[in-house]
């Protein structure tokens, strides 16, 4: 490792990777295709609400692209998680295992259900959860009955893996189903970052029981405000549909629902931005792998730093790029992040780990060792599709 790290290097690096016309974001959306003429549709008919044409158009084109059976979509990817967690059977009183290095709604989507977030450890080679040791884990405290996965630790049955796909990085879903199947734990993939990302040829969310997806204004495509559940399970599909529609039974005019929902349908006018957005989504994932390619150049002779690359078995979309700074030089991240803020380069650390925040510090845990030194190595550095040349086949 070095123990060499110029903050002023890194930075002149990254401005030369970057346009020279004033200050860079982290990550922007790009509005190039049909946006105004699909939400001035919806504006024209009067259809903005969650009835309307393009949402249904959503979620097909959504399905098709992702090669899941189903995809429902709605209000955000948070939501999205809730309702994936609960059709799978998550309940109050039960823990989820989800990584502890992760976006903060991971561990929230755990939280609405009265559920307790599990924090496991991550695996270097991914970002994201590590299997191998969750195994490990899982085989010091926990042991099945009947069908149940019980943590003998704390008495609570454990119904569900939520892996999380770190930056559009998958997770090693093979091994981590096998995990799943010996302790009899529903997977379900929070692929909120990692729209147009592929594992061995299939695309994330779908793997498991189902799996969710962003849309949020920072995300490879966004609808603003929104998400999806992914699934290939017709049943989970319509269950799901059900819930986030107040569980309203189909009738011309009166309201009748069966249990409790959530109002959480995407509306007509996300749906359209969505159906453009995704149209361009070959463009954006070469205009984004590209630059991932340019900051490897970049970076490689540059000291103290790397330019963390997708796994093997791996197509990332490379939703946010991310530089490892060496152990011994972690101690210099605030001074890179303040370095470059202040030259107009949008970057920032990784998140806080789940455990360090005070609604989750209590919360059960194994061994973190790989995941808090990741949280001390990363910075996140700008990624926007439109940072890179538009394809020339665009």
């Amino acid at each position: 490792m070095s123990t060499r790290l110029d903050v002023e290097d890194i930075v002149a690096t990254l401005r030369g990777c970057l346009p020279d016309d004033g200050a860079v974001g982290l990550h922007e959306p790009t509005f190039a295709g049909r946006e105004w003429d699909y939400v001035k549709e919806c504006l024209d008919t009067e259809w903005v609400s969650t009835a309307g044409s393009f949402v249904d158009r959503f979620e097909e084109d959504l399905a098709t692209y992702t090669g899941a059976e189903h995809a429902i979509a709605v209000v955000n990817g948070t939501a999205a998680l809730q309702v994936g967690l609960r059709v799978v059977g998550v309940e109050a009183g039960d823990e989820v295992l989800v990584p502890a290095l992760t976006f903060v709604a991971t561990a929230n989507a755990v939280s609405y259900l009265g559920a307790t977030p599990h924090f496991v450890d991550s695996d270097e080679q991914t970002l994201g959860l590590d299997p191998a040791k969750l195994h490990d884990y899982l085989e010091e405290i926990a042991e099945v009955r009947g069908k149940t996965c019980v943590n003998t630790q704390t008495g609570r049955p454990i119904t569900a893996v939520m892996p999380m796909h770190t930056f559009g990085h998958p997770v090693d879903l093979d091994p981590l189903q096998e995990v799943c199947d010996q302790f009899h734990l529903p997977l379900v993939e929070d692929a909120a970052e990692s729209l147009g990302t592929r594992y061995k040829g299939t695309h994330t969310g779908h793997r498991g029981r189902c799996g969710a997806v962003s849309f949020n204004g920072n995300k490879t495509i966004t609808t603003g405000g929104g998400g999806a559940i992914l699934t290939d399970d017709e049943a989970l599909a319509e269950q799901a549909r059900h819930l986030t529609t107040v569980a309203k039974q189909e009738h011309p005019w009166e309201y009748l629902h069966d249990e409790v929902g959530y109002n959480y349908r995407m509306p007509n006018l996300n749906a359209a931005l969505g159906c453009a957005q995704l149209e361009q989504m070959p463009s954006f994932l070469e205009r984004k792998r590209a630059l991932a390619a340019q900051y490897r150049d970049a970076f490689a002779d540059v000291a103290g730093v790397t330019v963390f690359e997708e796994p093997s078995f791996a197509r990332s979309n490379y939703w946010l790029n991310a530089l490892l700074l060496d152990d011994a030089v972690a101690d210099k991240r605030d001074a890179l992040l303040e370095r470059a803020n202040d030259a107009g380069v949008g970057a920032r650390p990784a998140w806080t780990l789940m455990p360090k925040l005070p609604m989750y510090e209590d919360c059960p845990r194994m061994d973190l060792s790989v995941a808090e030194g990741l949280e001390r190595r990363i910075v996140n550095i700008p990624s926007s599709a439109s940072l890179a040349p538009a394809p020339a086949h665009s």
